[in-house]
């Protein structure tokens, strides 16, 4: 056949593009080389030693507002935080199911935090809630918290005394946070997703309250499917039905308006104007941890993007922000709020290995496990502890450094970095910490 007739030689460089793009992505995935299994085990036995010293750092005794013992990120931050005590909890609770009751106390701190309307911060201190810019509601984790720490010990019955404020929680976000129109939720500000400065939501003033999430909608929908769940479990079956059909009409609308088949990619809409962010962030493929997406489509952007050096894959990790963004940068950043804008994330990595699992990718989780090891461990053993983001071009530790910690002197960070050692348990033994609410 020859391409130079014509009518076919304008499809020369879109063929030659395409060659290039799909040996990027395979040579991508070669480099991901699965080690042995003694090798595995060797790295998990660091893994243990090392976090044995470390792990304690991240629990609180009550003192204060804050009734019962609490979690934090250590180091640095010595506040008990939203999806940072998530994560951290459901670690402890998957190493031992008798630390559950950090999850379950990190549950009733924030319960006990909860106002007349509905309203929780999402940092709260032993003086009381913290507000930082401005009045946000915390993420969206504290149903999922109750239900994950509930289904572990057997016993919903806890939940009864304050069933109604959860109840509650969520209709302070309803009225708060969600377009009718769209039938989707929104953030405040980029900052309040966590993603600090992810430059698919923003936090500039035209940016406020106008960004429609990927992940503030599955955060939401886990919320209404632990809730159904709870209301199950508790015996209120209106409400289970309830809540159950709220998740399916979320799921319904993040099909619609948040999916973009031509692109293959989730991707955030702005409620002003309805036009899709297209930015590939980290946020982008946390629809995937709930499996929104058939199997087809949802390999294909895994594919695509995920498993792509040319967007999200590095040498040390997966970016938080695609390479080809021109935002993307690996600068050191904690004040005013952390860097999303590349630098490798170990809590958004473990939502990879959720989605990668999701979707029957078994060596890349493997890969990725070993890997994020390696790269925490080098920081440990030159460090002494670990930082909250690394360079995913180097794997170079990032914040905080010793400037921007209290004295001048290096702290560290502890918090979900420990869920490394869930990640190399389940390379291990094929048994990952799924974090279902199903």
């Amino acid at each position: 056949m020859n391409f130079l007739t014509p009518r076919r030689h304008e499809f020369l460089p879109l063929i030659f593009i395409l060659l290039l793009v799909f040996a990027s992505i395979g040579s991508a995935q070669e480099n991901m080389k699965v080690p042995s299994e003694a090798e595995l085990e060797s790295l998990l036995h660091r893994i243990d030693t090392a976090y044995t010293r470390l792990q304690p750092q991240v629990i609180m005794p009550a003192e204060g507002y804050l009734k019962h013992d609490y979690l934090i990120p250590a180091g640095f931050y010595k506040q008990m935080w939203d999806w940072d005590g998530f994560f951290i909890g459901n670690h402890l609770m998957n190493q031992k199911k008798k630390d559950a009751k950090y999850l379950r106390w990190w549950v009733l701190n924030f319960a006990n935090s909860i106002d007349s309307n509905g309203y929780v911060s999402g940092c709260i201190t032993t003086k009381g809630p913290r507000p930082i810019f401005g009045k946000f509601a915390m993420k969206p984790f504290l149903s999922q918290g109750a239900y994950l720490v509930s289904k572990r010990i057997g016993d919903f019955s806890w939940l009864n005394p304050f069933y109604d404020r959860l109840k509650k929680v969520i209709a302070y976000r309803e009225a708060t946070e969600y377009d009718p129109k769209y039938g989707l939720f929104y953030w405040d500000i980029g900052v309040q997703s966590g993603a600090d400065n992810n430059p698919a939501v923003g936090n500039a003033d035209s940016d406020r309250d106008q960004v429609m999430g990927c992940d503030i909608n599955t955060f939401q929908l886990r919320e209404y499917e632990a809730m159904s769940g709870i209301a199950k479990a508790l015996g209120h079956s209106s409400d289970a039905a309830y809540f159950g059909g709220k998740a399916e009409n979320l799921r319904n609308a993040m099909l619609k308006h948040l999916w973009f088949p031509k692109d293959e990619s989730f991707f955030n809409v702005r409620r002003d104007d309805g036009q899709a962010v297209k930015r590939v962030s980290y946020s982008n493929f946390v629809p995937l941890i709930e499996k929104i997406l058939p199997e087809t489509e949802g390999r294909a952007m895994i594919n695509k993007y995920l498993l792509n050096g040319n967007y999200m894959l590095a040498k040390y990790g997966f970016r938080c922000l695609s390479k080809q963004d021109p935002d993307y940068n690996n600068r050191i950043m904690i004040i005013p709020y952390s860097n999303w804008q590349g630098p490798i994330w170990i809590n958004a990595n473990y939502m990879d290995i959720i989605a990668l699992r999701n979707y029957g990718f078994d060596r890349a989780p493997i890969w990725l496990a070993a890997t994020l090891a390696k790269m925490v461990l080098s920081d440990i053993a030159k460090c002494g502890s670990m930082h909250e983001c690394y360079d995913a071009d180097t794997g170079a530790p990032l914040a905080p450094t010793a400037e921007e910690s209290p004295g001048q002197i290096f702290t560290g960070f502890v918090g979900w970095d420990l869920l490394v050692q869930d990640m190399l348990q389940g390379a291990i033994t094929g048994k990952w910490m799924m974090l279902d609410v199903k």
